[in-house]
């Protein structure tokens, strides 16, 4: 590899326990690394690990993700540092346990064009935003009986969880904010519907616990004129609670009521339709 004077003056800052500890996670095809690892891979103590990976994040060597836990920076991203893992592999190391959801899995899943500027993160646990290498982290905590559903997916060789497409309708219609609003949701229930199962979707819906998903659910596959069977728009009609939920909670709550599904229905149905004309 052919030195250039701004690569030879990055190594230079280096030691050679360190310079061992930064190269010995590639041969092994890891870019990121735990506080334990430096203490077995040096043969240190805690108080010496910590010193020199703080060392390390002030040379610009390693990104901190969360308490213990570090991301390489490797040499091919130039002398300033710029670089960035993929977001979601990232996201995988900030909280256990986790699963990739609302609008990221959505644009994922290639059931919208919108690209979200922010990773949305399920969890049991509370935990605040993060902001790491120019991407915002969002954890939204959700009770365990909400927390299910979800898949295995694999980039850059690590192993991510993010929900499958029904769940990941589902949980948008249960929290349409963590998406960009009903329209985002039904958008991507339009998208989905030659693919998902609609037996696994009333199941999710049923489970999740929230009778309002069940309400838009009914209402934009009968607004979109989606073919259902029969027996599942009827399980769905049986199981809709009394009272008005919001077709849109993020929206002002004027509208009109619709006593088939118990909406009150806050958003135009142009404007909830007007989409599909550029599809």
């Amino acid at each position: 590899m052919f030195e250039t004077k701004n690569t030879k003056s990055v190594r230079a800052g280096l030691s050679k326990g360190e310079t061992y500890l930064l190269t010995s996670p590639a041969e092994e095809d890891k870019n990121i690394f735990a506080l334990k690892d430096v203490i077995t891979k040096l043969d240190c103590t805690y108080v010496n690990a910590k010193v020199i990976v703080n060392r390390l994040v002030k040379k610009k060597w390693v990104v901190q993700l969360k308490r213990g836990t570090y991301l390489i920076v490797p040499l091919s991203a130039g002398p300033k540092a710029r670089y960035s893992e993929h977001e979601f592999v990232i996201a995988s190391y900030l909280v256990k346990p986790y699963y990739i959801a609302y609008w990221s899995a959505v644009n994922y899943h290639a059931l919208t064009e919108q690209i979200p500027l922010t990773v949305f993160i399920v969890t049991t646990k509370r935990s605040r935003e993060k902001r790491i290498l120019d991407a915002n982290y969002r954890f939204v905590t959700l009770n365990e009986r909400k927390f299910f559903s979800f898949q295995k997916i694999t980039i850059s060789k690590h192993f991510i969880n993010i929900s499958d497409k029904e769940k990941t309708i589902i949980d948008c219609l249960d929290h349409p904010e963590y998406c960009g609003g009903i329209i985002e949701a039904a958008k991507a229930l339009w998208n989905a519907s030659r693919e998902v199962s609609y037996e696994r979707l009333l199941g999710y819906a049923i489970k999740i616990g929230n009778r309002s998903v069940l309400k838009r659910l009914g209402f934009l596959l009968e607004s979109f004129e989606i073919t259902v069977p029969e027996e599942t728009m009827a399980a769905i009609c049986r199981k809709i609670s009394k009272g008005f939920s919001a077709l849109d909670p993020t929206e002002s709550k004027k509208g009109t009521y619709n006593t088939r599904w118990n909406l009150l229905v806050n958003v135009p149905k142009n404007k909830l339709l007007e989409w599909r004309e550029t599809y």
